[in-house]
């Protein structure tokens, strides 16, 4: 209902510069989606045995995965002429570069992708080697993403249950199955669904690792994850290991034993002097050192095109507001389509930023089980205010690898719900309309539109 009301709002006020019909049906269905289905699927697999939990989270996430990646493959064409989103550039230049490295044969590919960034050559290695296999076929490419995303609900759960409780764990499972935005990628041929993949599957390893016995295999898997993780988006790579290497640190002796933090300890310290010298230590140096320079490139852009009120939104004013950005777009401006698109996805993360919040307030002040949550908390922390310093504080996109963990993060503030904390819920019904109005102020003031 508080969707509804945001929309109607907006709609009404800005009537001139409201929605197409199109974006406006996708949205409400992807907000009945997730709401209705999220109550129905949480009481009705709360009680089932944990092999049936998974099968049915995996087939049914699967399931709208594929139906979506269906529907947007003929969406796009009817709009765009092609089976790529609204002014496509990346996934239209991924799918372009995977077709002629294929053509040129891997010498000249591994020749090429040696003069370019480490991690801009992860995804087009990928999409070569299924171009070569199944042919240039954009369909196959998103099947894939569909069972990529479903595989990684699975991941999330087994995660999420160790770190929160079983409760909590099949709560995040469910929402990361429903979750509009994680469905709705896979129908792009963009990166970020196996990014999102290898970064869960990272984290899973990692946190499986910390609490049985260390081998030498597990390390290697966890290891191999990681550094996959900087083929595709370096400062990913950087934000998973201080994780790791936080909860080494932090984690009670409850969850880790002390020969398993010294063993790990050790290898980590390893690990990070074989690093030191490498690519991938210049590349993480270059990121930091540049990311003020970014975020400046980023505000005078915009201004130049007309966002005068963009010049605002800096590190430090987004920090704070980590947890529900990015903001939804309700409002037609710039052509700004997939932004349209999205803004259900955007909605629900506002929503669930609530249940964030309650989730680290009581994990710091009230239950102090920090610690054991260290790894969880330490990632979405680092990652975001990352971006949100990088100049790229509401790009939905690069927000986009650390939503996993927020629905974690949800699902546990969801699961110690009590009346001291509802009364916070309660605030956020009107917080959220606000947000939502302000935002739709802000894209069309900024643009000298009002």
């Amino acid at each position: 209902m508080i969707y509804f009301i945001s929309l109607a709002i907006v709609s009404i006020i800005f009537i001139n510069h409201m929605m197409k019909f199109d974006f406006l049906i996708i949205g409400i269905a992807w907000i009945l989606l997730f709401f209705l289905l999220s109550v129905r699927y949480t009481r009705k697999w709360a009680d089932i045995p944990e092999k049936n939990y998974i099968r049915k989270l995996f087939f049914t996430a699967l399931t709208f995965r594929i139906v979506w990646v269906l529907f947007s493959y003929i969406y796009y064409f009817i709009k765009t002429g092609l089976p790529f989103e609204f002014g496509s550039s990346d996934a239209l230049a991924y799918h372009d570069a995977a077709i002629w490295m294929k053509e040129i044969g891997w010498s000249q590919t591994m020749d090429y992708l040696s003069t370019k960034s480490i991690a801009d050559s992860g995804y087009p290695i990928y999409l070569t080697i299924l171009y070569t296999i199944f042919g240039d076929s954009v369909l196959i490419v998103r099947i894939l993403k569909a069972v990529l995303g479903a595989w990684s609900c699975v991941l999330l759960y087994k995660l999420a249950s160790r770190n929160v409780g079983e409760e909590a764990g099949r709560m995040a499972g469910i929402f990361c199955c429903l979750m509009p935005n994680l469905i709705m990628y896979c129908g792009l041929h963009l990166k970020e669904i196996e990014m999102i993949f290898l970064t869960i599957a990272a984290l899973e390893r990692a946190d499986n690792l910390l609490r049985t016995k260390v081998t030498f295999w597990k390390v290697l898997l966890v290891a191999a994850l990681v550094i996959s993780l900087f083929t595709f988006r370096t400062v990913l790579g950087v934000t998973v290991i201080f994780a790791i290497g936080t909860s080494l640190v932090f984690s009670s002796s409850t969850m880790m034993s002390s020969w398993n933090r010294v063993v790990l300890i050790t290898w980590a310290i390893i690990a990070i002097m074989v690093m030191a010298g490498g690519t991938i230590a210049n590349e993480a140096q270059s990121l930091w050192e540049h990311r003020s320079e970014n975020q400046t490139a980023k505000r005078d852009w915009q201004v130049r095109k007309g966002v005068e009120w963009a010049k605002y939104a800096t590190g430090t004013v987004m920090a704070p507001m980590m947890f529900v950005l990015p903001f939804p777009t309700m409002v037609d401006v710039d052509e700004q389509y997939n932004q349209q698109l999205i803004h259900a996805g955007n909605f629900v993360k506002n929503f669930m930023g609530i249940f964030v919040i309650i989730a680290v307030l009581d994990a710091i002040l009230r239950r102090k089980n920090w610690r054991d949550l260290s790894l969880l908390g330490s990632f979405v922390i680092s990652y975001l205010g990352v971006i949100c310093m990088s100049g790229f504080a509401n790009s939905e996109r690069f927000l986009l690898p650390g939503l996993p963990f927020l629905l974690i993060m949800a699902a546990y503030g969801i699961s110690i719900l009590d009346k001291s904390y509802f009364k916070w819920v309660k605030l956020w019904y009107w917080v959220v309309p606000v947000m939502v109005i302000g935002w739709a102020v802000f894209k069309l003031g900024s643009r000298g539109i009002l």
